[in-house]
């Protein structure tokens, strides 16, 4: 017969866990000394043991393993359970393999934080937003801030001539994947409405924007950094492993002509994996 300590180190678990074992009657000891109460094992439970480790590291639950020992799982239960268990350790792999990738991109974006006020990249949803915008298009990215200038007045006085109050400011820049000429951009500029009824004007449309992933950043400071900025957030999507999908967006939380320095925008890119 083997003592507890013993058997714990051929079996390399710890007494602890045979105790616990014991308790929840999933491993008991041969026989209890009646006398000093110290567990007794032999050596032909080292097999049950052995099974038990085994199905642990292969991350089943203890009742799992208690099913599996106590013969109420059949053959082809078991070989299901495997299956389904490989299953869930192939996808944790591939999410780690994904966090792997995010924190390199992390480590690399870094490489630009002197030059860039770029905050950390989240991957997340968007939010439901309804949009009243007015649009430029065969701009350069030269052309951007004069034509912010020009949308955006035109957006608020048919906002103010409708009675709605203008919400945050949205720029959306259309995607160059679809019938957007090489080296031009389309500039979509407005405020969100929240839920209010609004008619289209002129050259005013009311849109839904779309529900979408996104690899989101935060950028403050003036505008002659912005460029700068998304070029950071793009290296990270693909040194991420991801790829950019539809149209990108800037949501403007705080913007202070006079001190420029006081700007916060979040810059949104759609992305596929």
């Amino acid at each position: 017969m083997l003592t507890i300590g013993d058997f714990a180190r051929l079996g390399q678990v710890s007494p602890r866990m045979l105790r616990h074992y014991d308790e929840i009657d999933l491993l008991r000891p041969d026989r209890v000394d009646p006398v000093t109460g110290y567990r007794l094992y032999d050596v032909r439970q080292l097999g049950r043991l052995h099974r038990i480790v085994a199905l642990r590291d292969m991350g089943f639950g203890l009742e799992q393993i208690a099913q599996v020992l106590s013969e109420e799982v059949s053959v082809d239960e078991l070989r299901g359970m495997l299956r389904l268990r490989r299953a869930q350790i192939a996808r944790t792999v591939e999410e780690e393999q994904g966090r792997l990738r995010r924190v390199e991109a992390h480590l690399r974006a870094l490489e630009w934080s002197d030059t860039v006020e770029l905050q950390d990249v989240v991957v997340k949803q968007t939010v439901p937003v309804r949009v009243a915008r007015a649009t430029a298009t065969g701009l350069s990215h030269a052309d951007i801030g004069a034509a912010f200038g020009r949308l955006l007045p035109r957006v608020l006085a048919h906002l103010e001539a409708a009675g709605v109050a203008p919400g945050l400011s949205v720029g959306v820049y259309e995607d160059q994947g679809g019938s957007v000429p090489e080296g031009e951009l389309v500039l979509h500029a407005g405020f969100a409405i929240g839920d209010r009824d609004l008619p289209d004007g002129d050259d005013v449309h009311v849109v839904d924007l779309p529900v979408v992933e996104v690899a989101a950043a935060t950028y403050r400071g003036p505008n002659d950094g912005i460029v700068a900025a998304w070029e950071a957030l793009v290296r990270w999507v693909d040194d991420s492993g991801y790829r950019l999908v539809g149209d990108c967006r800037e949501l403007y939380h705080e913007w202070d002509d006079t001190d420029p320095s006081r700007n916060v925008m979040e810059l949104q890119q759609p992305i596929a994996r």
